[in-house]
């Protein structure tokens, strides 16, 4: 097949496959051994950035475009009118190791629509895989996307030659798949998810006793969802990715604003596109909830059923919990210091190591790195206060806001100096 065939499917299936942001990678490491061709270093993998600044790339792209289904929200449903193509294994296989080769990517995440059936779809994207790391001995990160529907065998092979697999929950609900997705049922994702799980927990069990064991999925599992194509509040997202988190050992849920592809009465209007800033509360929500010991409820319930999206959720919930508040810095626990606005799990850290040695002041937390310009309204510490009066929630809100833009507002003026 010629370069500009190739290069042509190289541009309808990797446009394709912008759509899915669930593709960072964590926690995988597969050595290098015996001469082979890359190494991942679980230092993820997609186009995003590491802790030292580095950018980090993947090849990304769909086995085809092609689709048996028609699900409302999908830009590669049967019924949209658009270009198709679909690569061979061994073209997958080809431009994976030259794009390496060139220090274009150092990884690879291939999903696909589903052409024929799933257990067929899912066969070669396992054999690209396979591919790639028995003949070519390619020791770099790979993700495959599962496809929903898939059997128990091919899960539990897929899982040898990847790195980490996903499947897509799509529609947080249950009721939103069915209007979107009539031709997909619930099951058929949550049988992979529950297969993948079930494997990850085995070959660990058996790798304690057998060193020789192979890794099955080192990075762990994911899943996405789609934000806005339907009416569910942040609240029911939240508490479906809870679930997701708790039910099977998910690595990552990914939340992704509904693009508008087509015009479908079932939709939103092909002008509502859901704010950038939504996405951000629902990841730092997650956050919250899996690290900063938050419950749903407690952000998230009958009377607040979506995030606030001007200021961040932590902060949110500090403004309607003022009685909670000032936290002394010098004798809070973890939990407590946890949960002041401005004082992320790497700060706390540095406090609770830090007053060991002596009382912190104001100086001591300017220091460490806290966002005094928040934190200062719901702290005290070893320094005469300065900041706690009688502000009602909103009071303190605007005031914090106002603070927030000034600052934003200096740093910008600082850099255009720069240029002067």
């Amino acid at each position: 097949m010629s370069f500009d065939r190739i290069r042509e499917k190289l541009s309808i299936l990797a446009d394709a496959a912008k759509y899915d942001v669930s593709c960072a990678s964590s926690g995988g490491k597969r050595g290098n051994s015996q001469k082979g061709l890359g190494n991942n270093t679980g230092m993820g993998i997609c186009h995003s950035y590491t802790e030292d600044g580095r950018c980090v790339s993947l090849l990304k792209i769909l086995l085809t475009n092609h689709c048996i289904f028609d699900c409302a929200y999908c830009v590669t449903r049967k019924s949209n009118d658009i270009q198709r193509a679909a690569f061979k294994i061994q073209e997958v296989v080809d431009l994976t190791i030259d794009f390496y080769r060139r220090n274009y990517i150092e990884g690879l995440f291939l999903s696909s629509g589903i052409f024929k059936n799933s257990d067929y779809t899912m066969e070669r994207l396992i054999a690209v895989a396979k591919k790639l790391r028995l003949e070519e001995n390619f020791n770099g990160y790979i993700h495959l996307k599962s496809i929903p529907g898939a059997s128990d065998e091919l899960m539990r092979e897929a899982g040898l030659y990847a790195d980490r697999l996903s499947v897509n929950i799509e529609i947080p609900t249950i009721s939103g798949l069915k209007l979107l997705a009539p031709d997909k049922k619930h099951e058929d994702f949550i049988k992979p998810m529950q297969k993948v799980k079930n494997e990850i927990i085995q070959y660990k069990a058996e790798r304690k006793i057998i060193k020789s064991t192979p890794r099955y999925a080192p990075a762990g599992q994911s899943t996405q969802m789609i934000i806005g194509a339907t009416g569910e509040s942040d609240r029911d997202i939240m508490y479906s990715a809870t679930y997701y988190y708790k039910k099977f050992n998910m690595r990552r849920v990914y939340y992704s604003g509904y693009v508008p592809v087509m015009a479908d009465n079932r939709l939103p209007s092909l002008a509502t596109k859901v704010p950038i800033l939504r996405e951000n509360r629902l990841y730092q929500t997650d956050w919250l909830l899996r690290f900063y010991g938050f419950s749903v409820n407690e952000l998230l319930n009958d009377q607040y059923k979506n995030l606030e999206l001007d200021i961040d959720p932590k902060l949110s919930w500090a403004l309607r919990n003022l009685h909670m508040f000032p936290v002394d810095i010098n004798k809070a626990d973890k939990s407590a210091l946890a949960r002041i606005p401005g004082i992320g799990m790497q700060s706390v850290s540095k406090i609770l190591q830090a007053r060991k040695f002596r009382k912190l002041d104001w100086s001591h937390l300017k220091a460490i790195g806290i966002a005094l310009n928040r934190a200062k309204y719901f702290i005290t510490c070893n320094s005469k206060d300065f900041h706690h009066q009688d502000f009602t929630p909103l009071q303190l809100k605007n005031k914090i806001l106002k603070n927030s833009k000034s600052k934003h507002e200096k740093h910008f003026t600082n850099q255009l100096s720069l240029f002067s």
